[in-house]
């Protein structure tokens, strides 16, 4: 499919796209490009074999690639594109894995004035707690959805080459618009995590008083899992789509309050209800992901 892949930012992600492409045939070299202070993660990504070679410059890390593919957190994108832009070329396929697509777009447009049309916007629905390439898997993909937001100038072609990469690594390729996908994944993705991290917060602080975590069981090791991500990334998604995600902080303020109110007041039949829609519609959502 092509001859030289380029993943800028070989980390988590980045290596596991190039692991799985290596898996399946679609390119016959995949090289990496990261900066000076992450060398020995793209050195161990050479020593596993995840990538053929990588590279500090970036010029030389573009050369003759066909297929470059942008995995570092959203907050950095606008740096990659701007040392990118010199070397732009109108025949490579270009496209991202960032969680948060309104941003990305922005920066595209803040440094070539418009979404070049060999650009396609990008987002695996895939990760793990643990981050750097040593977390990469050859797996991370498969049965996982996929969503590709392009506009409305996005080569056929460029798209429809990059709908076939990412089905070929077994990712579930969904098509949605910018807008949809960060409204959908703010109120999915953004705001559980931004929960995770407030409550596993809350209970640090007591912990280190009252030894909370010692007696904590599993439902807390399987809601809290996600505050293991790396808080870096977590940092850029947040702020990147924050016009989404404030909005659904203040909705979820008042449904803590309507909870808060039951429980003051004894409220059980109420109580009840809440707890029975709130299951109902998880099993919903179990039953669509079984489909």
């Amino acid at each position: 499919m092509f001859n030289r892949l380029c993943i800028i930012g070989i980390g988590l992600i980045g290596g596991s796209i190039a692991r799985a492409a290596r898996a399946q045939g679609l390119c016959r070299e995949v090289v990496a490009y990261g900066r000076e202070k992450n060398l020995l993660n793209m050195q161990l990504a050479k020593q596993l074999g995840v990538i053929d070679e990588f590279y500090t410059d970036i010029a030389a890390a573009l050369e003759n690639t066909d297929c470059v593919i942008v995995a570092t957190p959203v907050g950095s994108m606008q740096v990659i594109f701007e040392q990118i832009k010199p070397y732009w070329n109108p025949e490579t396929i270009y496209s991202d894995a960032g969680s948060t697509k309104g941003s990305v777009v922005s920066a595209l447009e803040a440094v070539f004035g418009a979404v070049p049309d060999n650009f396609v916007p990008a987002h695996p629905i895939a990760g793990a707690e643990r981050s750097g390439v040593d977390a990469s898997t050859v797996d991370l993909f498969v049965n996982r959805r996929l969503i590709l937001t392009p506009l409305e100038n996005t080569d056929k072609q460029a798209l429809a080459k990059i709908h076939s990469f990412w089905e070929q690594i077994g990712s579930s390729v969904s098509v949605m618009s910018v807008e949809h996908h960060d409204t959908v994944l703010a109120a999915t993705s953004h705001l559980p995590h931004i929960l995770a991290f407030a409550l596993v917060g809350l209970l640090g602080r007591k912990d280190e008083q009252r030894e909370i975590f010692k007696y904590a069981a599993g439902g807390f090791r399987d809601f809290s899992r996600i505050a293991s991500s790396d808080p870096t990334m977590w940092q850029d998604i947040c702020l990147a789509n924050k016009q989404e995600i404030v909005p659904l902080i203040r909705q979820f303020q008042a449904e803590l309050s309507k909870i808060e109110q039951l429980l003051v007041e004894d409220q059980s039949a109420q109580l009840f209800e809440t707890f029975t829609y709130a299951r109902n519609a998880r099993q919903r959502f179990l039953d669509q992901q079984e489909d």
